[in-house]
């Protein structure tokens, strides 16, 4: 670290998923966000893990949920913050999907806490790539002013693809009508949800989910034409079996077969909306 540079406190939210070991090396600051399971709230990573989530999903017929972290979350957090830090720089989940963002910034107003808060514009493995590269433009020696400006110019380069394993979250969070269920599912037809800087959306639809995931390798393909892919992330909802088949299918692929891949588990307050089976993948195009 430069001596000339500010004490930066490094905030982010838990759709940002990363490793103990790393929250711990970089004393990460993390809101929880919750799920509500039949009218009960649980904060993710501290009242359930996301394992116990996707099996209670699996297995119970009640509703399911999400809730953003409260004002008062962030209040108290940027209190003790102001104490020990000059700022703060902040990664958050797609201010479209969640008030996570706005609440955040409106508690450090009201704190009076100095904060470059960033609407990642997605989350799961491009929130974890976004905030870990601002972490390691400040040990290059970069300021906030010019983090900040770097992380916006980069998050335009993100990819995140998602496959329900049905309609039926989706129709009950409201992105599809019961009609739309009903015709899918009758049909086997899978949407393909791209995350994107717009918001989510569903990108397409196709018959069956192996066409479903060609059709994202395609888009994978096409990127590759353009930009360096370093890393291919499969991302689950509870379905690690599953996952590691669409891990090693992608291996499979000698235009792919170069490029490291890891699996990611989705967390809860996005699997609420997708379900419990849901795949995918992510990258970055650098």
């Amino acid at each position: 670290m430069n001596r000339n540079q500010p004490r930066i406190a490094w905030i982010t939210d838990t759709t940002c998923t990363l490793s103990k070991e790393y929250v711990e090396k970089h004393e990460l600051n993390i809101i929880p966000l919750q799920v509500v399971i039949d009218g009960v709230s649980y904060k993710e990573t501290i009242d359930i893990t996301d394992a116990q989530f996707y099996e209670r999903m699996a297995t119970e017929s009640v509703s399911f949920q999400s809730s953003q972290p409260s004002l008062g979350e962030f209040v108290e957090l940027y209190e003790k913050l102001k104490e020990e830090y000059d700022c703060g720089i902040a990664f958050h989940c797609s201010s479209k999907l969640s008030g996570t963002f706005s609440t955040s910034m409106m508690a450090a107003e009201q704190v009076g806490f100095k904060l470059y808060a960033i609407d990642t514009r997605t989350g799961s493995y491009p929130h974890a790539y976004l905030l870990m590269k601002g972490i390691e433009m400040f040990n290059q020696g970069y300021g906030p002013d010019e983090i900040y400006l770097q992380i916006e110019k980069m998050k335009t380069n993100t990819r995140l693809f998602l496959i329900p394993a049905n309609l039926n979250q989706l129709h009950k969070s409201g992105r599809v009508s019961g009609s739309q269920r009903l015709i899918a599912n009758l049909l086997s037809i899978k949407p393909i949800l791209s995350v994107e800087y717009e918001g989510a959306k569903i990108r397409d639809k196709v018959r069956t989910e192996k066409r479903a995931i060609n059709y994202i390798l395609d888009l994978l393909r096409e990127d590759m034409k353009t930009s360096k892919i370093s890393k291919i992330t499969v991302i689950h909802a509870g379905d690690e079996a599953n996952a590691r088949k669409l891990e090693n299918y992608i291996k499979e692929q000698e235009e792919f077969s170069s490029i490291p891949t890891d699996r990611m588990i989705l967390v809860p307050v996005a699997g609420v909306h997708t379900g419990v089976g849901t795949i995918g993948a992510s990258w970055i195009c650098e």
